[in-house]
């Protein structure tokens, strides 16, 4: 397996669309989870105009029809289906792995939600940005990994966010049990965990041929994920300066390069941005201004601790 850090042509600017022209998926089965709406919707387009035969699991079944409806059209590829996905609803995930029969090459586990103001927790008890982000894409990719393995060499795609600079995850009191409910350190904490998963992904199927690798999209304008938001702070932020937005297009470039790129063979366990593998952050930069990636969020011996965490919640 390769050491070297992974570089490639694109950028912040670069497209889905640009980032798989001239790959060929025929052949190949993709799955992207919470691909009814934002950079979701453009990854799976990425992926379907490339050939791959296109899953899109989603928990508005309505949304993913008309998804898919569209999906196919623009891309003239009749292999788009739906699937029912609720990552907060075990019978929900066990259902989508029980109905997936065959190889599966790409998983993206896209979904996700973000600074849900008040404190809530899944039907087992965890708070809901750690059981949505994190337990519930942990339990869907160890129940899928026959079919992963079954594709002779599939990927992987882990979104994570630069929001896991917050964070790390709190294992003494991941549930905020004893500390005060804060959002953003509840997404960050996920978010962490979303990169910490690919790390011991990397250990744990690197023998099944599986890359698992984890990635920041980018800031995106007009994606559901910011729900929470109040309008007038989004529109504050948006104004501020202090973050450059990418389109939706723009923003599953990354996903769609982890997903695909033959420059990430033998890759795994590693973090990317803008279509290049991030650097470490500077601990001593906070706030917007914070970029690249924790040296806790590659930490294998975290990473190893929150594999073993995350089964004991999943039991």
């Amino acid at each position: 397996m390769t050491t070297t850090r992974v570089t490639s042509p694109f950028g912040f600017e670069s497209t889905a669309a640009e980032v798989i022209a001239g790959i060929d998926l025929h052949d190949r089965r993709a799955l992207v989870t919470g691909a009814a709406s934002g950079i979701g919707v453009e990854t799976a387009r990425a992926l379907a105009s490339a050939g791959a035969e296109t899953v899109i699991a989603a928990r508005d079944l309505a949304a993913a029809e008309r998804t898919a409806a569209d999906i196919r059209a623009t891309t003239g590829n009749p292999a788009v289906s739906v699937a029912r996905l609720d990552l907060l609803d075990r019978s929900s995930v066990d259902q989508l792995i029980r109905d997936l029969a065959g190889p599966l090459h790409i998983l993206v586990n896209n979904a996700g939600v973000m600074a849900v103001p008040e404190l809530r927790r899944s039907p087992e008890g965890h708070e809901l940005q750690f059981a949505t982000n994190h337990l519930g894409h942990f339990r869907l990719a160890l129940g899928l990994l026959p079919a992963l393995r079954a594709a002779g060499g599939a990927r992987v795609v882990s979104v994570s966010s630069r929001a896991h600079l917050n964070s790390p995850v709190i294992f003494d009191d991941i549930d905020f049990r004893s500390r005060p409910y804060d959002p953003a350190l509840a997404y960050a904490q996920s978010k962490t965990a979303n990169v910490l998963f690919a790390v011991a992904a990397a250990q744990h199927w690197g023998g099944d041929g599986i890359e698992v690798n984890a990635l920041h999209p980018g800031a995106i304008a007009d994606s559901n994920l910011s729900r929470y938001y109040d309008p007038a702070e989004l529109d504050a932020l948006r104004s501020s300066g202090r973050y450059t937005f990418k389109t939706l297009a723009q923003g599953a470039a990354t996903s769609v390069y982890v997903a695909t790129s033959p420059r990430l063979n033998g890759v795994a366990g590693r973090y990317f941005e803008n279509c290049q593998e991030d650097t470490p952050d500077d601990p001593t930069v906070a706030g917007t201004d914070a970029a690249g990636v924790a040296a806790y969020a590659l930490d294998p011996e975290a990473a190893e601790r929150l594999w073993t965490v995350s089964e004991q919640m999943n039991q």
